[in-house]
């Protein structure tokens, strides 16, 4: 194994990792992950080729899909709701009214 895959299986463990962290000590590492990730990707493109940079990328994305997503919505201006806003307006009005 090269030392490319080596280094992208131990960003994935980090990564693991972060997720497992409550949401506040999230943000430290995982903007550090996010950044590392297109050099990382690079060089296993270099060494292994552009199929597999290609399935590495797939997997990143799908790891850090929400915080894209967030980043992408706020990027072109449309409207973000906060999970912490919209747990605490299910809490105000539930949605079945129970006995």
């Amino acid at each position: 194994m090269s030392a490319a895959l080596i280094a992208g299986c131990l960003w994935v463990l980090v990564a693991s990792l972060t997720a497992i962290l409550p949401m506040r000590r999230q943000y430290a590492p995982g903007i550090a992950l996010l950044i590392g990730a297109p050099v990382l990707i690079g060089w296993i493109g270099v060494a292994h080729g552009p199929w597999v940079a290609l399935a590495v990328l797939a997997a990143a994305l799908s790891m850090f899909r929400r915080p894209l997503i967030y980043l992408a919505r706020r990027m072109i201006g449309l409207t973000i709701s906060h999970p912490e806003t919209s747990a605490q307006a299910s809490e105000e009005s539930p949605r079945c009214p129970c006995p």
